[in-house]
């Protein structure tokens, strides 16, 4: 079994609320990541916020056809049929993150101060 880890990703702010209230279950991706269930997945909203602002464990890894995802998460991922299929055009598996409770940091970690702790701090 595979220990825990934490990691970062990078959101625009409409998915990360979306999260954050639990419409939004699981969080789509291009590739796989290789990360263990029960991780800490800790969320950058991109500009204009450019801040960590809360965190959420992984539930689930999922890699699929982009159509057996959809079928399985088209709903809980919040986005339109056509945005889906747009985001993964020409790719034959996608990958979906599951995600539960998600949890508002009491005070966000602005991207001045992650460059302060790690120089040349880039989110990803």
């Amino acid at each position: 079994m595979n220990a825990a880890h934490n990691f970062l990703i990078s959101l625009e702010e409409r998915h990360a609320s979306r999260i954050l209230q639990g419409t939004k279950t699981v969080e789509l991706r291009r590739r796989p990541m290789h990360v263990a269930l029960g991780s800490t997945v800790w969320i950058y909203v991109k500009m204009p916020v450019g801040s960590i602002v809360w965190c959420a464990t992984v539930t689930g890894l999922h890699t699929l056809a982009p159509s057996t995802l959809w079928r399985r998460f088209g709903t809980v991922s919040r986005l339109k049929r056509h945005e889906f299929f747009e985001y993964f055009s020409g790719l034959p598996k996608a990958f979906a993150l599951g995600l539960s409770e998600p949890t508002q940091l009491a005070s966000p970690i602005p991207l001045s101060k992650l460059r302060d702790m790690a120089g040349g701090f880039y989110p990803p």
